[in-house]
């Protein structure tokens, strides 16, 4: 019976490596509105790399990788929330400023 237990573990590392010390962090932009005549604000998601993993070998090293793609888990959900809940405040301070023109 094959033990798939190391090629699981394998690609687990691999992916979180991917994201290896990369937070996410919620940005306002702004733009203007041509149609109400108004800039709105509206909110992104930017990934910001704080740090890379090197010279870490062993168990180290995937402790290293797994805590680095819980935090990036963490803050991209953190974010997320604060982006959306952003983004709709903004929406309705749009409407409320809008000044359509006829």
């Amino acid at each position: 019976m094959l033990n798939h237990r190391p090629l699981r573990l394998a690609v687990v590392v691999a992916w979180l490596a991917l994201l290896q010390a990369c937070i996410y962090v919620p940005r306002t932009t702004q733009v203007f509105d041509p149609e109400c005549q108004i800039v709105a604000n509206h909110m992104v998601l930017e990934e910001v790399q704080v740090a890379a993993i090197q010279g870490c070998s062993n168990q180290g090293c995937v402790a290293l990788v797994v805590g680095a793609g819980v935090v990036s888990a963490a803050s991209a959900i953190i974010s997320g929330t604060i982006v959306v809940t952003g983004n709709v405040a903004y929406w309705f301070e749009r409407k409320a400023y809008c000044r359509k023109q006829p």
